[in-house]
């Protein structure tokens, strides 16, 4: 499922404009954004498409990056990823402190083509997040061995980006989260 931020923007606020800003706007936006995703199964992606989005201020960020990923980790359910779609560098700075605020991460796809994980990660869940990323599935020996790793010390760090739904799982190899259509 793909969301396009701007359009529930202008639906939920009812505005003109294509600006997060105060509070009650990103609160309005969440919960909108919340109606759609609940319709998920709970294997399913789901892409949140910032690419009509102007400016986002950090209050903004807060209620739609921040809120939605803590709730979505304290439900536990649905959907079991979310990618965050047309990011700009104008966004990316409220996006990040939000974040690291709240000890949180994301997947982030650039309207260029290039994903990046920001937010609270540690150097070895950024590190073996990129090499999953660049090459598109791994075994966790294979991991271990490109990362100059041992097995036993790759797998609690998999298991960590699984867990906070920034990997996941296909059979026995670890794969990026994808982009749903």
């Amino acid at each position: 499922m793909r969301i396009d931020v701007g359009s529930v923007l202008r639906h939920s606020a009812n505005l003109p404009y294509a600006d997060l800003v105060t509070r009650s706007t990103g609160a309005a936006v969440r919960r909108c954004i919340e109606a759609e995703l609940s319709s998920l199964a709970h294997d399913d992606v789901a892409t949140l498409d910032f690419t009509h989005i102007g400016m986002m201020d950090y209050s903004c960020a807060d209620e739609v990056v921040a809120k939605l990923l803590l709730d979505l980790a304290r439900r536990g359910g649905r959907p079991s990823s979310l990618v965050f779609h047309g990011i700009t560098d104008a966004h990316l700075e409220a996006i990040e402190d939000v974040l690291l605020h709240h000890g949180l991460a994301l997947v982030v796809h650039f309207a260029d083509g290039a994903a990046r994980l920001v937010g609270a990660v540690s150097e070895d869940e950024r590190v073996l997040w990129q090499l999953v990323h660049a090459r598109g599935t791994y075994l966790v020996d294979d991991l271990a061995r490109d990362s100059a790793r041992n097995s036993a010390d790759v797998l609690p760090v998999l298991e960590a980006l699984l867990d906070r739904r920034l990997l996941r799982r296909d059979g026995f190899t670890f794969a990026p989260i994808g982009v749903a259509s």
